[in-house]
């Protein structure tokens, strides 16, 4: 089962205390994140003063309020031996004491959960500001050395996974801190023998969630991986419908689905029996505890060692303390997912980048589209060169088709002009300039694509056409559409170039699409031309239309045209033919067909399949 079945649409997530994806290096980790977050020491320290200050406040609170119950207990007392009564005016000021200690604590509270949210904000902000940033630095072969799923991963579950942490850990860890010490402070000072039997509970609790730890955590770990292997075929079902009926395997997926979803039931009850027995039992073990402090605090009572209000006050001081022992066990869950969230982060980051300027580039003002390949040699793996050495020049405005099998490389000429990879040996020049005197965003300006999956995004026709060159003009855009032989068409739509394009949009047909993405080109008029045709899966009738918009395209413009039906490129000036990555022959249609080579068989092997059909 691969890592990306595993996490299905439910199997990201666990419940009660489910494994945590922990970091490689956790302290590495964290001090990265911690270095890329003291732009805000200042907010920092702003929020840890208020944190610390509101969970003193709280925690002063319960003496006080003990002191009220005190007081109403002796004058109880006081009237029942007919000595007094019961003084409301002291008490009522107690009272206003402690509402007032509350609401300053809460005020403060207030304002460190604010600052802390405002800190978590701008992390996130500045790392997905730093990510986007990062990707337009990125070298082509990262993007194809891993699944797109796991890089957008990175930019949005794994910062998402920061912010939360962040906004609930750290102020969570720094009040739990407080309120455990403050609280054991408040603790003795009210009485070091109470406080000493309150404290024979956590040991007992500890070996208590270790044990059923211990036999919980491999049915946790059961019950994600099941949840994976059930999600994954919930998807592979859904999405290959139409297969499993035509091979009638309804019953076959069904007995498969029952199995792993039995599996799942069964890890899934037993982790939930385990994460359900520990609230009763932890509730238990406080309350002997809760007996034994009782049991003493009223031995003390009667002998005047302490005052009633006071145990009130304690009994409040140990439910304050096992509290923030629970959420710092939290806490640490939440830092290991930071941590692991963090490491993945700050090591897309930390990725090599492809060198985006030179000194002293050149300037593609002026350029014809000259180009020509000097003894180009090139491999994906320097030690297994596939093109050993090709030369060739092109004159601006010539046609050169790049033909051969699948597989053969034809996309590696394109990556190369573009300079997604740098050649191993010799030089690609454009207008007798390197393209590595270029940066690579001028350099890339003076290429045009239209490519065999048409691309595009959700808005206007009008704004599709537009991004070939933002600033062009209404008329402008309508003149590239009617050379591309798609403004009739656009006119028949409804809202004509402002009908809205989106996933929904199911007038829209293939060869349409793809005569939309060459008005583009046509608007952008760049020097240099790569076209990927993409009339294999479309009708006749529209691969004539889709050609003739190519034609018009091309006119006048240097083009690079990856060729499947051989058919169309027999006017190229120049057809390079491609195979196992290497350039085998170069030279006009005319002239290859006369050498009786590979292009050749392969053009007679089409010609025979047409004439078959």
């Amino acid at each position: 089962m691969s890592e990306q079945r595993k996490r299905g649409p439910m199997g990201g997530h666990g419940r009660g205390m489910a494994p945590v994806e922990k970091a490689k290096d956790f302290r590495g980790a964290m001090a990265k994140l911690f270095k890329y977050m003291g732009r805000y020491k200042l907010r920092f320290a702003l929020m840890f003063v208020f944190a610390v200050a509101g969970t003193v406040f709280s925690i002063v609170g319960p003496k006080i309020l003990g002191k009220a119950t005190t007081e109403l207990f002796n004058g109880l007392l006081a009237k029942v031996n007919g000595t007094g009564g019961i003084d409301f005016g002291k008490i009522g000021t107690i009272l206003l004491w402690t509402l007032g200690l509350y609401l300053v604590s809460a005020c403060f509270t207030y304002i460190q959960g604010f600052v802390m949210t405002g800190i978590s904000n701008d992390v996130t902000y500045n790392l997905r500001k730093d990510i986007s940033k990062k990707i337009n630095r990125l070298p082509l072969d990262y993007f194809e050395s891993r699944p797109n799923g796991e890089i957008l991963s990175r930019v949005t579950n794994d910062v998402d996974t920061l912010q939360m942490s962040l906004n609930q850990s750290l102020t969570q860890m720094i009040t739990s801190i407080t309120t455990l010490i403050g609280v054991l402070i408040m603790m003795l000072s009210i009485n070091v023998w109470m406080t000493l039997v309150a404290l024979l509970i956590l040991p007992v609790s500890m070996v208590i969630i270790s044990q059923v730890m211990k036999r919980s955590q491999k049915y946790f770990r059961d019950q994600q991986r099941y949840l994976g292997q059930v999600n994954g075929q919930i998807e592979e079902n859904f999405g290959g419908h139409n297969v499993v009926k035509v091979f009638n395997k309804e019953e076959d997926v069904v007995q498969e689905f029952e199995k792993d979803n039995k599996k799942l039931y069964e890890s899934a009850w037993k982790s939930q029996f385990f994460s359900g027995m520990m609230m009763p039992i932890m509730q238990f073990v406080g309350n002997l505890g809760y007996v034994m402090v009782a049991l003493l605090g009223g031995v003390f009572a009667i002998r005047g060692a302490i005052e009633v209000g006071e145990i009130q006050s304690f009994f409040q001081y140990i439910r304050n303390f096992t509290q923030p022992i629970q959420q710092i066990a939290q806490v640490t869950n939440l830092l290991q997912s930071s941590a692991a969230a963090s490491e993945r982060v700050f090591e897309f980051l930390e990725e090599p980048e492809e060198d985006q300027k030179v000194e002293n580039p050149a300037d593609i003002t002026g350029l014809s589209g000259d180009v020509q390949f000097e003894h180009v040699k090139f491999g994906y793996n320097p030690d297994r060169i596939i093109i050993k050495d090709f030369s060739a020049d092109i004159r601006d405005g010539q046609k050169v088709a790049i033909v051969g099998p699948t597989g053969a490389g034809k996309t590696t000429m394109v990556k190369l002009l573009m300079r997604f990879y740098d050649v191993n040996g010799g030089a690609i020049k454009v207008d007798g300039h390197n393209l590595k005197e270029f940066n690579r965003s001028q350099l890339r300006e003076m290429f045009g694509m239209v490519l065999q999956d048409t691309w595009l995004f959700s808005g206007t026709i009008m704004e599709n056409i537009r991004y070939g060159r933002l600033e062009a003009t209404d008329e402008e855009v309508i003149a590239a559409a009617k050379a591309a032989h798609i403004h009739n068409f656009i006119m028949q739509q409804p809202g004509g170039y402002q009908m809205v394009l989106d996933e929904e949009t199911s007038n829209i047909s293939q060869g349409q699409k793809q005569l939309l993405t060459i008005a583009r080109a046509i608007l952008a008029d760049n020097k240099i031309l790569i076209l990927d045709e993409a009339t294999s899966s479309v009708d006749t009738r529209t691969e004539m239309r889709i050609q003739k918009a190519m034609d018009n395209l091309m006119k006048g413009r240097t083009s690079f045209v990856i060729a499947h039906r051989l058919s169309t490129i027999k006017d190229a000036d120049l057809i390079l033919v491609m195979k196992d990555g290497d350039i085998i022959e170069q030279g006009s249609h005319q002239e290859l067909l006369e050498r009786n080579g590979f292009y050749a068989d392969l053009y007679n092997s089409q010609f025979e399949k047409a004439e078959a059909v």
